[in-house]
């Protein structure tokens, strides 16, 4: 875990290096000054000697304005140290999850990952900060200070002794304690943040169904858990204060009634006595520093270890040594392919798939909900690995391709349709960023876009809503085809992609796909018989297995399940998009 972290620290070895550097510089300082202190007071003052307080007290000042630059300098490349570091681990995680294959990114939840990136981060960026500054600090000036109380006066030096010795054992068992409150803290976050997301995100589904009030209990519980953890974990830190209060205290009293002591028997004077109150302090707001950073420690372990889980988890697809780096066509071929989500003992969801598509058919494919239709399609562009068998893309096995060529070469649009806040120019150059305006306008035509976009006050420069929010599901189904055809691919696939336009749009754009794109495979998931009932073959999925693999004609007299889909319909006069198909 710490090698996985330091790795991110890079550019930022200086600043951490230094930072210690200088708070050491400051502790020296720190220490000196209670010494010139003394001198002052015995040589100076009860002497009369105006030029040795002179000297001594330009020396102090000189020591203070060292200490001082030493503490700025010690925040100022502290500061940029840990929020360099906390900079690279956000990055680092983001670049690691854009690698991860869709099984490894179902392993975490859109929430939990937020999390990490934000809060987790955040309780390491303060540790890393505490650690160069306090935990250097602290023990050095403990250390210092505790030598130089020996060096005036080893007796009176053994109280702090024995009460580090003590109220260190008392401050190990109250973090100790803590731990586990803060280790279960983090971990709630992502409840909370589960909340948030799912709320907003479905916010018109909310008040649709008048779900305010179960959504605020909902959120208040997630948040009473944290709140509840939190206050049992405080609850033990309370104590460090007054604790430490007490010591500091009983210290100073029991340093100053037997330090009198010895100054009346002339066996210690004023301006020691004075060095030792102050190294007094020195000694117990190291600890209580020390205390401080036991705490931030704490409670970032349970975050270090989920972000190194993040860092360390390797997508499950990788790139061949020698990767083709072309794809022939858009013929695709599965060989005895079987495919399960979880390799270890579950079933799988595909069983024996065999079947062969030419280049430039148009396939359709159709099933019941669960027959894994959308499993079937998601293989051909490798978003997962087979677990048995092999697909093959333009006669050679998906695995054998450079990953970016092959999903270059097959277009996706899936099921839940997702735009980027941006103009609609730059979603649609997701799919060639190079693409003229001239380009877009000719696929939003293709898909039908064009005519809602034109009468829009800013045409193709409008601006769109996170997630698309502020256009209906038609018509970012339509964005999402024009912008898949703008990667002129060879493999199209549109997995339910049109379920939210009307069955005459529909059919103007598979007809635009026949006259436009010939050349290209078109992969067809609808639950709608007027989607696939013009394609060359249709593919009928059931329960994980190919039912049928024929033309619509053949289809509707041999196989049960079309014939049963088609029939339900179409009784009644049939579908109202029969014509604009045929226009």
């Amino acid at each position: 875990m710490l090698k996985t972290l330091g790795a991110q620290v890079k550019e930022f070895k200086t600043a951490s290096i230094l930072t210690p550097m200088f708070m050491i510089l400051e502790v020296i300082m720190e220490t000196v000054i209670p010494l010139l202190m003394s001198s002052i007071i015995d040589d100076g003052v009860e002497a009369g000697n105006m030029q040795h307080i002179y000297q001594v007290g330009a020396l102090m000042v000189v020591a203070a304005a060292v200490g001082l630059f030493a503490g700025m300098m010690g925040g100022k490349f502290g500061a940029r140290a840990s929020t360099g570091f906390a900079r690279n681990l956000r990055e680092a995680m983001f670049i690691n999850i854009q690698n991860y294959s869709f099984s490894n990114i179902d392993k975490f939840s859109t929430a939990g990952l937020v999390t990490r990136l934000t809060t987790d981060v955040t309780n390491l960026q303060n540790a890393y900060q505490m650690l160069l500054r306090m935990c250097m600090r602290a023990p050095s000036s403990m250390i210092c200070a505790m030598v130089m109380a020996f060096t005036i006066n080893a007796r009176l030096a053994s109280i702090y002794l024995v009460a580090v010795v003590i109220l260190g054992i008392c401050l190990f068992l109250i973090m100790n304690n803590a731990t586990k409150y803060f280790q279960q803290a983090f971990p709630k976050y992502d409840d909370l943040n589960a909340s948030v997301q799912e709320n907003v995100s479905a916010i018109r589904v909310v008040k649709a169904y008048v779900r305010e009030d179960y959504e605020t209990k909902k959120f208040h519980k997630a948040s009473q858990n944290i709140y509840k953890i939190f206050v049992k974990a405080e609850k033990n830190l309370s104590y460090n204060a007054p604790l430490m209060q007490f010591t500091v205290y009983g210290c100073i009293l029991l340093i100053s009634w037997l330090g009198a002591k010895m100054i009346v028997g002339t066996s210690m004077t004023t301006g020691e006595l004075m060095s030792l109150l102050a190294y007094c302090m020195n000694i117990l707001m190291s600890l209580m520093m020390l205390s401080m950073v036991f705490v931030m420690v704490t409670m970032s372990v349970a975050s270090a270890k989920r972000i190194t889980e993040v860092l360390n988890e390797k997508s499950d697809l990788s790139n061949p040594e020698h990767p083709i780096m072309e794809v022939p066509d858009g013929s695709i071929v599965f060989d005895h392919v079987s495919f399960a989500y979880k390799k270890e003992g579950q079933e799988p969801v595909l069983k024996d798939i065999n079947l062969s598509i030419r280049s430039g058919e148009t396939v359709g494919i159709i099933g019941g909900t669960g027959s894994a239709k959308t499993s079937l399609v998601n293989l051909t562009s490798r978003l997962y690995d087979v677990t048995e068998g092999s697909v093959r893309v333009g006669g050679n096995d998906v695995r054998s391709y450079d990953m970016e060529v092959l999903r270059n070469q097959v277009a996706v649009v899936l099921q839940k349709n997702v735009l980027f806040s941006g103009s609609i120019l730059d979603n649609l150059r997701w799919g060639d960023k190079n693409a003229t305006e001239e380009e877009c306008r000719h696929a939003c035509q293709l898909a039908c876009a064009d005519e809602f976009i034109e009468k829009m006050p800013d045409g193709y420069n409008t601006h769109i809503e996170q997630g698309g929010s502020n256009v209906s599901g038609g018509q970012k189904q339509r964005l999402c085809i024009a912008r898949a055809l703008l990667k002129k691919p060879k493999i199209l696939i549109l997995d339910d992609s049109t379920s939210a336009v009307d069955t005459a749009t529909d059919a103007k754009i598979r007809r635009a796909f026949a006259e436009e794109i010939p050349n290209t495979t078109k992969l067809i998931i609808a639950q709608r018989i007027s989607s696939v009932e013009h394609a060359d073959r249709v593919i009928v999925m059931n329960e994980g297995c190919i039912d049928a693999f024929d033309t619509p004609e053949h289809l509707l007299q041999t196989n049960e399940i079309y014939r049963e889909v088609y029939e339900s319909q179409t009784q009644g006069g049939g579908d109202f998009d029969e014509k604009a198909g045929e226009e």
